[in-house]
């Protein structure tokens, strides 16, 4: 896809100095920009970069002052990271922007399917699924029995979609994540067997959800497993059955939720923290990466460590923590003195 410097400039509100005709069909960060890109520069840092940079095209601010002769068109704009932003949203809206069936595929014939949508190749729709408007449904995706997704939603290659999956507005689902597979219910018998508890409930995500690459989340074995509007999941991660994540809450990468836990909204979790479950956790926590969460936390609590506790106190005990092979030495010598003297004393 090719733009020109005039169309740019109209969806960014932009002005344009230099070639209007300027044609760009790739980005690039203007310190590696070549003939037919799109750059931008908001950090001093790279200012001088714009002198030598061979992009086509590069957004700047309204204020920003050229200090010689540039070889590229300028879109002047506000806030040239703002808009840089606003267009990759738009090229990412156009490039993913396919519509119509692909060969083969299966759908349902009691399953509906609203308008403007795209199903891949080799694509499985299931009875009585209900599926919005501007739905983008990648190949070799998995949609399931009495699934509901609502509109605008974009599900990448590989997603798998258990039945009776509730799905609403405006969410992505990237490659190989998997939605509604059976929470991790076993129960010891007599014989020191397990024996599977049938998980019957469901799972419901709520509008404006991103669901990461290979991460997975479990139906409930009874009830719902719920993660409400905003929330983020990156990739791998794990959310067991009968959870509860509040809106807007964002989780790092290889981070595991067990059975039962209620998080907050506003919350931020860091990478590979572990989070037992049947807790409550508040709104608004920072859980620092690698912690292990094992009591309830209040609304605001910043923790690390494993198990967790204050952010401020860890930071605090960690100069302790690194020094104890030094500390410990101490603590022998002053021994030895004091033995020494006692012997004296004697």
């Amino acid at each position: 896809m090719k733009f020109t410097a005039k169309q740019i400039a109209k969806i960014l509100d932009g002005e344009i100095e230099g070639n209007p005709e300027a044609e760009v069909s790739k980005l690039s960060k203007i310190e590696e920009g070549e003939k037919g890109s799109l750059s931008f520069l908001s950090n001093p840092k790279y200012n001088s970069y714009l002198y030598t940079t061979k992009a086509s095209i590069v957004i700047v601010n309204h204020t920003f002052k050229l200090d010689k002769e540039v070889y590229t068109t300028l879109i002047r704009v506000n806030d040239a990271y703002t808009s840089f932003s606003k267009l990759l949203e738009f090229y990412n809206q156009v490039k993913n922007n396919k519509e119509g069936k692909e060969d083969p595929h299966y759908i349902s014939k009691t399953a509906k399917i609203g308008i403007n949508g795209y199903i891949g190749a080799f694509s499985y729709i299931g009875e009585n699924a209900i599926i919005g408007n501007n739905v983008k449904i990648y190949p070799n995706s998995y949609i399931g029995d009495n699934v509901i997704i609502g509109d605008n939603c974009l599900i990448f290659s590989g997603v798998k979609i258990y039945s009776e999956t509730e799905i609403g507005n405006d969410c992505t689902f990237h490659s190989g994540c998997v939605i509604g597979s059976d929470g991790f219910g076993f129960s010891p018998n007599e014989k020191g067997e397990f024996t599977k508890i049938p998980q019957i409930g469901n799972v419901v995500i709520e509008n404006n959800v991103d669901i990461g690459s290979s991460s997975t989340i479990d139906r409930a074995t009874l009830g719902s497993t719920i993660l409400r509007s905003g929330v983020k999941l990156d990739n791998q991660v794990q959310i067991a059955h009968n959870v509860e994540i509040g809106k807007n809450t964002a989780i790092a990468a290889q981070s595991g939720i067990a059975g039962s836990t209620k998080v907050g909204e506003g919350c931020m979790i860091g990478g590979q923290v572990g989070i037992s479950g049947h807790l409550n956790l508040g709104n608004y926590l920072k859980i620092q990466a690698q912690s292990g969460i094992s009591k309830n936390l209040k609304d605001y609590e910043v923790v690390q460590g494993s198990p967790a506790f204050g952010y401020s106190d860890y930071n605090k005990s960690y100069v302790y923590f690194k020094n104890l092979p030094k500390l410990a030495n101490k603590i022998s010598e002053i021994e030895k003195k004091i033995n020494t003297q006692n012997s004296n004393d004697e």
